[in-house]
């Protein structure tokens, strides 16, 4: 093992700036909104160029890399799209192109999640080189996943490939460090209906928006009674968006729409956490104030549909299952500090990996999610390509 890793360390740092070079590149394409046709081609590239057996998109247009065709099957999960960009004044610097400042990397993209791209893809070369994929098939998955959780993994295991994979490395940002689990999440919304009438006349309408300000603060007061749990830790409640439909602005609104996020915890189920919500709803509004869970039909760029409610159930790990040790062990084995394994706050495809279709997953990447969605999206570079080195050895080390 020990030859092994000095190995694979010496050929990371050969190919040191190659990593360094298409992580730039794959930032300065966008991809946002999913179109992740054009990332995904310049990954495709990549991938040829080290030798995969199979490089291809899927049919929602997610890329797809194998290498290998043995029984056992590990997917390394990669999300390529982002989050848009916002406000471009509020950036220093052009958010595609980035800028490096103290081997610091910040660029739309680099730390949620394009940082563990390109480590995923020498490593697995490397790791393939060095023999040490016997009996693996191994896939790296680079796919659409901030507008819908877990909906291109459920299309990896039901419709392309169609194989549900043994184990799956997930490279949201962990800090390096061995990642287990985190929160689940239903997304709702509430809908008042109203009549509209004339401003001046208000007496004479049915405002929309005061029938859902009990439940606003209901909402807003609800988050100490929800549950915890001593790893996941506690719920969390948010209204995260409001609609209105009104005439005009000198009218009174007959619709208004809020949206809920709802981070659940162990314990917690989608049934009470509905219930949580509906029994804000005062009684006199209950005919006219009406509770959903949210659906994702949305087509993707290849005009792809794979509906699916928006329910995304918590998971974790034992800090003692054999994927979790083996995470730690390749850690300590390429010279990072020993520390415990952790969690996530944010949701990740965890979800249905690990979530809906029981498959044992960890988190590993680059990057401190708190820079996710924010200007300051960025990765160490040096953790960039030091992360090449784990995802190297992590199936030699898996029971």
């Amino acid at each position: 093992m020990t030859d092994q890793l000095n190995e694979i360390q010496k050929r990371v740092q050969m190919a040191r700036e190659d990593i360094i070079q298409f992580m730039l590149e794959i930032c300065e394409i966008p991809s946002m909104d999913s179109q992740i046709g054009p990332v995904g081609e310049r990954i495709q590239a990549e991938m040829k160029k080290l030798g995969f057996d199979e490089v291809r998109f899927d049919k929602m247009g997610n890329t797809i890399g194998r290498i290998g065709n043995g029984k056992r099957v590990i997917v390394y999960d990669s999300h390529i799209d982002t989050v848009g960009v916002g406000d471009p004044s509020s950036w220093g610097w052009d958010p595609f192109k980035g800028k490096i400042e103290d081997g610091i990397l910040y660029a739309r993209g680099a730390c949620d999640e394009k940082g563990s791209t390109p480590g995923m893809i020498y490593g697995l070369a490397m790791a393939r080189d060095l023999g040490l994929l016997e009996g693996w098939t191994a896939y790296y998955f680079g796919n659409m996943e901030e507008w819908c959780d877990g909906i291109a993994p459920n299309t990896f295991v039901e419709v392309d490939p169609k194989i549900k994979p043994d184990f799956a490395v997930i490279g949201e940002p962990t800090k390096m460090l061995t990642y287990r689990g985190h929160k689940g999440r239903l997304e709702m919304k509430v809908t008042a209906k109203g009549k509209s009438a004339h401003a001046a006349s208000n007496h004479l309408g049915d405002n929309a928006i005061y029938k859902l300000l009990p439940v606003i603060a209901g909402i807003r007061d609800l988050e100490p009674k929800l549950g915890d749990h001593e790893f996941l830790g506690h719920g969390k409640i948010t209204v995260s968006d409001m609609h209105v439909k009104t005439p005009s602005i000198n009218a009174v609104p007959d619709e208004a729409i809020i949206y809920i996020d709802r981070r659940m915890t162990f314990g917690e189920t989608k049934e009470t956490v509905k219930k949580q919500v509906e029994d804000l709803i005062p009684a006199e509004f209950k005919d006219s104030v009406k509770l959903e869970e949210l659906f994702y039909d949305e087509p993707s760029y290849t005009g792809f549909v794979f509906p699916v409610d928006k329910y995304f159930p918590a998971w974790a790990l034992e800090a003692d299952h054999p994927l979790v040790k083996a995470g730690q062990k390749a850690r300590t084995s390429i010279g990072l500090t020993d520390a415990p394994s952790g969690k996530w706050n944010f949701s990740t495809n965890g979800i249905y990996w690990a979530g809906k279709a029981g498959i044992p997953s960890i988190g590993f990447g680059p990057g401190d999610e708190e820079t996710a969605h924010t200007v300051r999206d960025s990765v160490s570079l040096e953790d960039m390509v030091k992360a090449t080195e784990f995802y190297a050895i992590l199936p030699s080390l898996i029971p």
